[in-house]
């Protein structure tokens, strides 16, 4: 079992969590004005949508960093020649380590599942920018299915103090917007936030893919 470039992760999680955030802030905000039960004019519209981009981004770099280094490290920790069927599980493992949303639990299996096998189908590791490829489907999917969870979080969010959406209870959220809207309440948003998330993917995990090579190459390590 060979020790993977920590530091190189370390790195990468940063720069990664960086150009994501810069780019797709906007579109975030977007997306959750559109989520309000005020309806998105109300809430704010395309007005201000840069506003608090600079200090997001510097905020992301240590938090991405020490998700992708945790990521790395239970991946690196769970290695073993055991059956390949159980490598998606491990890395809903490595990926509920660093971050624990169900998001990520959806992503980074069908991730590490789409590289492996476009790397069987080409006979050789996948580039970064088809690693980038794969995070964008990965993403953009794991977008679709977590959309209710996200619009019952805007609505906990968003609720006025003392109602009962504002108490948090995600399930209550989400029978709220079903009784009232239906599934066109429970998937709102979700065209943006596949286009925004699949985006985001292709730049994060491309990105991270990208930066971690290059730093590896400079150590004279195998990515």
């Amino acid at each position: 079992m060979d020790r993977p470039g920590f530091t190189a992760s370390l790195v990468a999680g940063g720069v990664a969590g960086v150009c994501v955030d810069l780019i797709l802030f906007p579109l975030d905000t977007i997306k959750t004005r559109l989520q309000s039960p005020q309806g998105f004019n109300k809430a704010g519209g395309f007005r201000g949508i840069y506003a608090g981009v600079p200090s997001t981004a510097i905020g992301s770099f240590p938090n991405a960093a020490a998700f992708f280094i945790t990521y790395e490290y239970v991946k690196w920790f769970l290695h073993s020649d055991s059956s390949p069927y159980l490598m998606p599980v491990k890395h809903m493992l490595a990926a509920s380590a660093g971050e624990v949303i169900p998001f990520s639990l959806v992503q980074f299996p069908l991730w590490e599942s789409l590289k492996a096998l476009w790397s069987w189908r080409q006979d050789h590791v996948v580039d970064s920018w088809q690693s980038a490829v794969c995070g964008a489907f990965a993403g953009g999917f794991a977008a679709a299915v977590t959309t209710p969870l996200d619009v019952a979080k805007t609505r906990i969010m968003l609720a006025k103090a003392g109602s009962s959406t504002a108490s948090g209870n995600v399930l209550s959220a989400l029978h709220g917007v079903w009784r009232t809207q239906g599934l066109s309440g429970l998937f709102a948003g979700v065209l943006p936030r596949m286009a925004a998330i699949s985006l985001g993917g292709f730049i994060f995990l491309g990105a991270y893919d990208q930066t971690r090579s290059f730093l590896l190459g400079l150590g004279g390590e195998r990515p």
